[in-house]
């Protein structure tokens, strides 16, 4: 492997769903893959840097959320999940689902899916919550996602609730961010950066990215995260 990477200066790994506890794995093997994941793992300098930028922009505004907002149109097609979507939405997220081959789950009850936790909460939802849990209105939050289906329509609530929402798109120049633009996981790579490193981290669903930045943060140390339940959220 040490010969290829320097050959080629680059490994790809395939891809892989293994989990990093609870498969009875020793503890101290445990520990070295928290080691490797966390620790070992660097992403490259031109992304650490533009990450550590975005940090320090949003340092500015003072301690900061980060908000993991899972709205994007194709998790709420692949889901099911159309809670507060109009029937066009709706009918659109149906047809997309319908229509990938690879998604295997066809025929899903939207409020069945709610009811059981299964959704995301919406982005008014987010800020009923946030505002139960006590953050003033003037709190900066980043909020690491993709484009949030519906754009602006499903985001109104929650900016008025809290006006100082950020992203990359905000705290960058198109100039800065060029470099990543047409690179999705490169873009990720960024929401990752910032919200391992924010004050609070809050995860409107327990996807993929939001459980990986929860173990990083448990690895640094004590950083406050907060998972919402969500089904008893819906009830």
């Amino acid at each position: 492997m040490l010969i290829f990477y320097l050959l080629l200066q680059v490994i790809r790994a395939a891809k892989s769903d293994s989990r990093l506890a609870n498969n009875n794995l020793p503890a101290d093997i445990q520990k070295l893959r928290c080691h490797a994941c966390y620790e070992a793992l660097r992403f490259s300098p031109k992304i650490e840097a533009m990450g550590k930028l975005l940090v320090d922009r949003m340092r500015s505004y003072g301690p900061y959320i980060a908000l993991h907002l899972r709205y994007e149109k194709d998790m709420l097609s692949f889901s099911g999940c159309t809670h507060d979507l109009s029937p066009a939405e709706a009918e659109e997220l149906k047809m997309i689902r319908e229509n990938t081959s690879y998604w295997k789950v066809k025929n899903i009850d939207p409020k069945e899916q709610r009811a059981k936790g299964y959704c995301p909460l919406t982005p008014k939802e987010v800020g009923i919550f946030l505002n139960a849990l006590g953050y003033p209105s003037n709190t900066p939050i980043y909020v690491a996602a993709g484009d949030i289906y519906g754009g602006e329509s499903h985001m109104s609530d929650l900016q008025l609730r809290y006006p100082l929402l950020m992203r990359k798109e905000t705290l960058a120049s198109s100039k800065e961010l060029e470099p990543f633009v047409h690179h999705a996981s490169q873009m990720a790579a960024l929401d990752y950066i910032v919200s391992v490193e924010s004050d609070v981290f809050i995860s409107s669903y327990s996807g993929n990215m939001a459980r990986a930045v929860e173990g990083h943060r448990r690895f640094l140390g004590h950083r406050r995260t907060i998972s919402p339940d969500r089904q008893a959220f819906f009830t």
